[in-house]
């Protein structure tokens, strides 16, 4: 039996007007498009705002300035046919270099070297049911 463990990570809700900037998913087993703010595990030892800017340095070359803690939430959810529970640590970021907010997609690399596509979603997109957007609780977090 697989050791199964909760796992901690950081997320940026970074915001270009009503949009927000989002990684796209497949979920093969669901059949489901879904989209997660940019971000990624932290290490041992590591604060939360430095693992954060460690995830988009590494993935999509991107410097954050201004992080401010928005909250923590708990995600106990199936993806990929495999159960998962995470912590998730939220920060509201911005992009150092503002050219990044003129691009409509930006390609960026997982650890494995997996390619992935962030894109600006308006968030009427998931307000209205029409697109999921992950963690759950997030969309009400941002609505408050």
């Amino acid at each position: 039996m697989r050791l199964q463990k909760i796992r901690v990570i950081t997320i940026a809700i970074i915001r270009r007007d009503d949009q927000l900037l989002v990684f796209e998913g497949y979920d093969h087993v669901k059949g489901e498009t879904f989209y997660r703010p940019l971000g990624g595990g932290i290490e041992f030892g590591e604060p939360s705002k430095e693992a954060l800017r460690r995830e988009f340095l590494e993935e999509i070359n991107a410097k954050l300035t201004d992080l401010r803690y928005l909250a923590t939430l708990e995600n106990i959810f199936t993806v990929y046919d495999k159960p998962g529970h995470e912590f998730i640590v939220i920060y509201a970021a911005e992009f150092a270099d503002p050219a990044l907010y003129e691009k409509e997609i930006i390609v960026g690399f997982e650890d494995n070297g997996d390619r992935f596509k962030a894109l600006w979603m308006p968030l009427d997109d998931f307000r209205s049911g029409r697109y999921p957007l992950y963690p759950t609780g997030l969309l009400e977090l941002l609505d408050e």
